[in-house]
C-alpha cells in the first residue's frame, strides 16, 4: 500500500486520494505539457481507481479534480474549484484562537454563509502559513487578523466581503 496521500478538492469536498503523487510523476513523464485533457482525465481514473474508491457517477468529477492537480505540478495556469468561503484559523488553541473559531460559527450561521473552517494547531503549520501571532485568521489564502480576535461585526463584514 502507497504511503502517498494527498487531500484534494472533489465537487465541493475535500476527499484522500492514495497514490496520486506518483501517478502525477508518471504521467507527467509520458506527457509533459502537450496532453489532452480528457485522455489524460481517464488515464488518471483509471490509474488511481485501483487503490481509491470512486463512486459511481463521481467519475467526471474526479477527472476535472485529477487534472486540475496535474496542472498545478506542470506548473500549469489552474482555476481553483471552490464553493464557500475558506477560513482557517491558527492557534495552538488557546482560549483567544477558540474563542475565534466559535465567533467564525457564530458569524457564519447569522449570515446564512457556507465555509470550510479549519484550525490549524500545529507550530510548524502555523510558521509555515506566515502567522507570527495567535490567533490567527485566513479566508480564501488572504490573511487577515493576527495576535487578535476581531469583534463579531469586524468578522461580519470581511467575511461578506470575501463572498
Amino acid at each position: 500500500m502507497s504511503e502517498d496521500h494527498s487531500l484534494i478538492r472533489i465537487g465541493g469536498a475535500k476527499i484522500g486520494i492514495t497514490g496520486l503523487k506518483q501517478a502525477l510523476n508518471e504521467a507527467y513523464e509520458r506527457h509533459g505539457t502537450d496532453f489532452s485533457e480528457q485522455e489524460l482525465g481517464a488515464e488518471l481514473v483509471s490509474e488511481l481507481k485501483g487503490e481509491n474508491y470512486i463512486p459511481p457517477g463521481a467519475e467526471e468529477g474526479h477527472t476535472r479534480a485529477f487534472v486540475r492537480e496535474y496542472k498545478k505540478f506542470a506548473g500549469l495556469p489552474v482555476q481553483e474549484e471552490r464553493t464557500g468561503l475558506e477560513i482557517t484559523v491558527y492557534g495552538p488553541g488557546c482560549t483567544r484562537c477558540d474563542q475565534l473559531e466559535q465567533h467564525i460559527y457564530e458569524v457564519l450561521a447569522e449570515l446564512g454563509l457556507a465555509a470550510e473552517v479549519e484550525h490549524v494547531r500545529d507550530a510548524k503549520e502555523i510558521a509555515k502559513a506566515g502567522i507570527m501571532g495567535s490567533p490567527g485568521l485566513m479566508v480564501n489564502q488572504e490573511v487577515l487578523a493576527v495576535g487578535k480576535v476581531p469583534s463579531k461585526e469586524q468578522l461580519k463584514r470581511l467575511l461578506q466581503e470575501r463572498t
